[in-house]
């Protein structure tokens, strides 16, 4: 199950050691992953986007400050992955490329076999949990809790396409997770965290809740993909560096904010049909857009990602593990966007969300098809890009440590302007924003009335 501990030091912050690693693989093997999983467009387009990183924080029960009981707790989470990834066995391979000039064949895909497992790290930081959630923006050190900093997806052909990071504070415990988007989105991502936490509380379950399904989505007539128009990688793929000044908040709405919000919206839009999602969106879109100061012509650009799974016909079921998700973007001029109030960038997003339906949703697969191609991370600086979601089951995960006091990502796929939508820690149609903005924007985001009016000013603990 697991092989080849060292230790060394986290070069990403002197205040996070490692203190060991090894690598995780399935209790048992299955004949499906004996066989290659190949890969849909909404998969390969995300090569050279970085692995999806996202982690939660824990107060550490007392008993853990024993070192045997450390231990124990490590073995597991160890022992538990191990049986959550007999079910989730893409994981614990590598991808693979095959290259063939005649005939012509360029074709990624999943290699389930002879793969060393998931990359499993235990490490120690010299930090409290009120070093985590209480400054106003979070700490730089928070990105030291997630492995595979920096990698692209596409770089599964050599490093583990899932690590797991389990760092402990001095009175508590963060679980950060680097998987590879090339295999999942967030929806898939969460899926795996909520087996893998039923698994460990329900201690060797014969079934699980959820299977997870593997079989991928092609357009009709199309799958498996074994000709993409390539013949090296550098065609394709591309990296981007973070910008170091980039401020990253934590904002959170209560649910009656948020009704207001969407009340709002509807009252001048005339309609009922504004949701929550739609009206939060827009209000983010114009307050960003007006901290950053863009001239009355300035285009600006806001894209959400959207669940295609239910869109399609007929649909993927929500256990669709893998990529089923779409970029959509609405636009407006920086002044028609601000001069024309919240309802009117609302209906936009509605009808951005509205219009992702089965016809638009294959004639982007099948164009795909015949022009491949991969997106590219860069900062933009006049787009904002809404990603995560608040109905994912982040808080139901507790793997025997309790309730989280807090969910964090990593650094990657961070740039100006990025937004991460989770749902609040108490429930109850609270939600959080993680913004992403360069220091000046986020300055004149905070002095902005329109919005820090509408956010909840309290501790995760409360």
């Amino acid at each position: 199950m697991a092989s080849s501990t060292t230790s060394r030091m986290n070069s990403h912050s002197p205040a996070v050691q490692y203190i060991s690693e090894c690598f995780i693989q399935p209790k048992y093997t299955s004949e499906n992953s004996k066989q290659p999983m190949y890969l849909s467009p909404w998969d390969i387009a995300l090569a050279s986007a970085n692995y999806n990183q996202k982690g939660l924080l824990f107060a550490k029960p007392s008993s853990l400050n024993q070192v045997d009981q450390m231990e124990l707790f490590l073995e597991k989470l160890k022992d538990s992955l191990s049986l959550t990834l007999v079910h989730f066995y893409p994981l614990a391979a590598r991808l693979a490329t095959v290259k063939q000039e005649i005939p012509p064949i360029f074709s990624i895909y999943v290699n389930c076999t002879n793969s060393p497992g998931v990359r499993f790290v235990h490490a120690l930081a010299k930090l409290t949990i009120d070093d985590i959630i209480s400054p106003i923006y979070v700490p730089k050190t928070v990105y030291s809790f997630f492995d595979h900093v920096g990698a692209i997806n596409h770089d599964g052909h050599t490093m583990s396409l899932l690590s797991i990071q389990v760092t402990e504070l001095g009175d508590g415990i963060f679980i950060g997770c680097s998987a590879n988007h090339m295999l999942m989105d967030g929806t898939s991502f969460w899926h795996f965290i909520n087996t893998w936490s039923e698994i460990f509380k329900e201690d060797q379950p014969v079934n699980i809740s959820r299977p997870p399904i593997h079989k991928r989505w092609f357009p009709d007539g199309h799958g498996p993909i074994l000709n993409l128009p390539f013949t090296q990688e550098d065609q394709f793929l591309s990296r981007y560096d973070q910008e170091p000044e980039l401020k990253e908040r934590v904002f959170q709405f209560s649910s009656e904010s948020l009704a207001k919000l969407k009340e709002k919206a509807n009252l001048e839009c005339n309609c009922t049909k504004i949701s929550t999602f739609q009206a939060l969106s827009a209000h983010v879109w114009r307050c960003i857009t007006k901290s950053r100061k863009f001239p009355p012509d300035q285009e600006t650009r806001t894209s959400v990602s959207i669940n295609n799974r239910s869109r399609l016909n007929p649909p993927l079921s929500e256990d669709y593990f893998g990529n089923g998700v779409h970029l959509a973007t609405a636009t407006a001029k920086s002044g028609e966007l601000l001069r024309n109030g919240l309802g009117w960038a609302a209906w936009k997003m509605h009808k951005l969300v509205i219009n992702q339906t089965d016809k638009v949703i294959r004639e982007w697969a099948e164009e795909w098809v015949k022009e491949p191609f991969t997106f590219r991370l860069g900062n933009f600086p006049n787009r904002i890009q809404i990603g995560s979601s608040p109905w994912f089951n982040v808080y139901g995960n507790d793997f025997g440590l309790g309730k989280a006091i807090a969910v964090r990502s990593g650094c990657g796929n961070k740039f100006d302007g990025k937004v991460m939508l989770f749902p609040g820690r108490e429930g109850g149609g609270r939600m959080d924003l993680e913004i992403c903005l360069s220091t000046s924007s986020m300055n004149f985001l905070e002095s902005n009335k329109e919005f820090m009016e509408t956010v909840t000013l309290s501790s995760p603990l409360n």
